[in-house]
């Protein structure tokens, strides 16, 4: 994506969402584009139809705050998707890319995966797992060291089969990494990750297109386990300390509850007294092996 049309594909691609109806207006006749025409946006905003055509075309790119909250009101936004909008029009300098470096997880980070007592992994900024405990690895085999969260997402039929609710987790997936990328979507790993899920999955491609935005937030998972059946859970995500733009995400349960009592014996068959003696972040950073997959020692 061009830096020219960063903002207009946005506005593109938000328009496309709102019809009439949800804005009070009347609707005559059969309309030949989804959502609001560029005149009706330009009319609600208070700007000129050329004016805003400049914006889509990204012929124009810097608008006034005041235009771009009138375009945010228009357009339905939410909080983080305004910000987002104004984030996309915010001139940014041109700075010189670093060669690209493997993140490094902290140790500290490392010794939380073994004590937190929950299922939890590390990825980075463009959701690559970087580390992985036992406990995750037994309730989502999909985590693994060395994978995108994307791609196995929307790639990998096992991840499709374990979430219940595929379609909407999924599409929250898309719109936390565009959220965490912010305007920065000129970065290599991130232009061969969208191109290469474009290519493959149209799913990706339709979700990818509504330029969605959600904030990194705590939000539930409806999981088909095939050893403990549904499991409710929660996934919550905390940012590490550093430049890397890592984050700790960790799956848990309403305490007491049956999907707590699930998720304890999912841990316990990988953590059991059989696999003790193991630091299992390090173990655990062997990409593509689970605890529950490896073959008990015979006595």
């Amino acid at each position: 994506m061009s830096e020219e049309s960063r903002l207009g594909d946005y506005l593109r691609a938000r328009r496309e969402l709102v019809t009439p109806a949800d804005l009070g207006l009347p609707s005559h006749g059969v309309r030949r584009v989804p959502g609001l025409r560029r005149e009706e946006v330009a009319l609600l905003a208070g700007i000129s139809s050329d004016y805003y055509l400049r914006l889509e075309q990204g012929r124009d790119r810097n608008p006034s705050a005041q235009v771009l909250d009138a375009l945010a009101r228009v357009l339905l936004l939410d909080d983080t998707a305004t910000g987002y909008l104004h984030q996309l029009a915010a001139p940014r300098p041109r700075a010189r890319r670093r060669p690209s470096r493997r993140p490094v997880v902290p140790p500290a980070t490392r010794r939380l995966l073994d004590s937190i007592g929950l299922p939890a992994f590390v990825t980075d900024r463009t959701l690559d797992v970087l580390a992985v405990n036992p406990s995750a690895a037994a309730l989502a085999p999909t985590v693994r060291v060395g994978e995108n969260r994307l791609r196995s997402f929307f790639l990998d039929p096992a991840e499709r089969e374990l979430h219940a609710d595929w379609a909407a987790t999924a599409a929250q997936c898309v719109a936390v990494f565009r959220r965490r990328l912010g305007s920065d979507v000129d970065d290599p790993r991130v232009v061969q990750l969208v191109g290469e899920l474009s290519l493959k999955s149209a799913e990706f491609r339709k979700v990818w297109a509504r330029h969605d935005v959600r904030p990194v937030a705590d939000k539930p998972i409806r999981m088909n386990h095939p050893l403990v059946g549904e499991l409710n859970l929660t996934l919550s995500k905390l940012d590490v300390d550093g430049p890397d733009g890592l984050a700790l995400a960790a799956y848990h349960a309403e305490p007491g509850s049956e999907d707590a009592e699930r998720l304890a014996l999912l841990a316990s068959l990988a953590t059991g007294p059989a696999r003790r003696g193991t630091s299992g972040a390090d173990r655990a950073a062997r990409p593509g092996e689970s605890r529950l997959d490896r073959p008990r020692p015979t006595t």
